[in-house]
């Protein structure tokens, strides 16, 4: 990736709604090339794909939290991993270093479909020791875009 490539992958973290020509015109390339770049970046997997970003309150998940979740053995893995793929309410699972296997962020709909989702789902798949949830008052930042490493392309 060059600086033209880094740059085109900010502004379509911006808006990807953005047309090639308005793209082309603010990197400064023909449409063309600027489509070539794209289909590049998305082949080379750099763009993993276009999405409109929502408030979830407005689509009735008020409650945002944290929850870290503990696993007795590494075989449990990949059927803990199989059924947060498959839950709806899960945004985010992550393995992590640290007293927590995984940390997930999830999104549900009130305090009583929280409770649910940590006491029939999470806490009933196999090698679940614990969990433990910190739950988000108010959000100060939540943004998607990474900005690229400089130097490291």
């Amino acid at each position: 990736m060059d600086a033209t490539d880094e740059q085109l992958v900010t502004l379509l973290q911006r808006d990807g709604r953005a047309t090639q020509a308005e793209l082309a015109e603010k990197i400064g390339l023909s449409q063309p090339a600027t489509y070539g770049r794209i289909k590049k970046l998305e082949e080379l997997g750099v763009i993993t794909g276009y999405a409109a970003r929502v408030d979830a309150a407005k689509l009735g998940k008020d409650v945002t939290a944290f929850v870290g979740v503990s696993i007795e053995h590494p075989k449990h893995f990949d059927a803990f991993a199989k059924k947060v793929l498959a839950h709806p309410d899960v945004l985010e699972c992550h393995r992590v270093a640290g007293q927590d296997s995984y940390l997930l962020k999830v999104k549900t709909q009130n305090t009583a479909s929280l409770d649910r989702l940590l006491v029939e789902q999470l806490r009933t798949i196999a090698g679940v020791t614990r969990t433990h949830t910190t739950i988000v008052l108010a959000s100060v930042k939540e943004e998607t875009i990474v900005v690229p490493a400089k130097g490291e392309s």
